[in-house]
């Protein structure tokens, strides 16, 4: 349970459902999920935020949770949303970090909120489908290929999976999760995947599906379609965190990223995967995040 939940209404008529927690007079670092996920934060991330002074926004991303889903959706919008949450809660100056379905949406807070932004973190996150120079599939574990690679031959049977695939994840136990997940898990996330970790990644699932598909399919629209804003646009301070046994999105996105985003500091981890690099790197996103204020 987050320390706070609420609801912000937008002029267009959606609303988006956030949350906050650890220290509630901290500095405010926005928190993106991923790809599925919702407003719920890791609680180990949320007591070392709380021990660094800072206070953690989260919220469902469109689509998700209790937030209305935005048809034309890109990934530039989703700096939109996190501008609306930071008006409603006076917050002038704020930092964001994202993860895996989360970061590129942290790099368009960077891009399009360029006053408001002091820095911000990608962790895990994809690049560009039309990125030059990268395999975009290359070292893809097989769920997470096939899907895209679905998406992008048969929209309308695409469709019909992800209805299936959400299903599936808001019916799944732990186990059942981790089975899942299995052609994405490289070794090193196998060794973090704990039953308490399944048990929160089960919980976010249901908690961002519980109403609704749109997120999710939105995401995968939305990945691979034009992102809106150009990387080359970003002034802000940015890292970019990537693990070498990463399946689920692979580590030559993380090199690619480094290497397009000016002024990037990178951190190519060579022990880490996707899931490992979540629960056990946070701790020094948060404070270089609070050294940026």
């Amino acid at each position: 349970m987050t320390l706070r939940e609420f609801t912000v209404p937008l002029p267009n008529g959606r609303v988006l459902r956030a949350g906050e927690d650890g220290d509630p007079r901290g500095l405010p670092v926005f928190v993106l999920h991923g790809t599925p996920g919702s407003r719920m934060l890791y609680p180990p991330h949320v007591t070392d935020a709380d021990s660094k002074g800072l206070r953690l926004v989260s919220f469902d991303r469109a689509g998700y949770g209790g937030s209305s889903p935005r048809s034309d959706r890109t990934i530039a919008h989703e700096a939109e949303d996190v501008a609306a949450i930071a008006a409603d809660l006076g917050v002038e100056r704020f930092a964001v970090w994202g993860f895996s379905g989360g970061g590129a949406p942290s790099l368009a807070c960077a891009a399009r909120l360029p006053d408001r932004v002091v820095a911000v973190a990608s962790l895990a996150g994809l690049a560009p489908y039309t990125a030059e120079g990268l395999d975009w599939f290359a070292g893809m574990g097989e769920l997470n290929a096939e899907d895209f690679r679905l998406l992008l031959s048969d929209r309308p049977h695409w469709e019909e999976k992800v209805r299936r695939d959400g299903h599936d994840l808001r019916q799944a136990t732990p186990a059942q999760l981790t089975e899942l997940f299995s052609t994405i898990l490289s070794e090193v996330d196998r060794a973090v995947m704990t039953s308490g970790l399944a048990r929160f990644l089960v919980q976010q699932a249901r908690d961002g599906l519980r109403q609704r598909m749109e997120g999710l399919r939105d995401d995968g629209i939305s990945q691979v379609a034009p992102w809106g804003f150009e990387l080359s646009s970003i002034r802000a301070p940015v890292q970019i965190w990537h693990g070498a046994h990463d399946r689920s999105v692979p580590f030559a996105h993380g090199r690619w990223l480094a290497h397009h985003v000016p002024r990037a500091e990178a951190h190519l981890e060579p022990e880490e995967g996707h899931l490992s690099l979540w629960v056990r790197r946070v701790p020094e996103v948060h404070r270089w995040l609070a050294s940026k204020f």
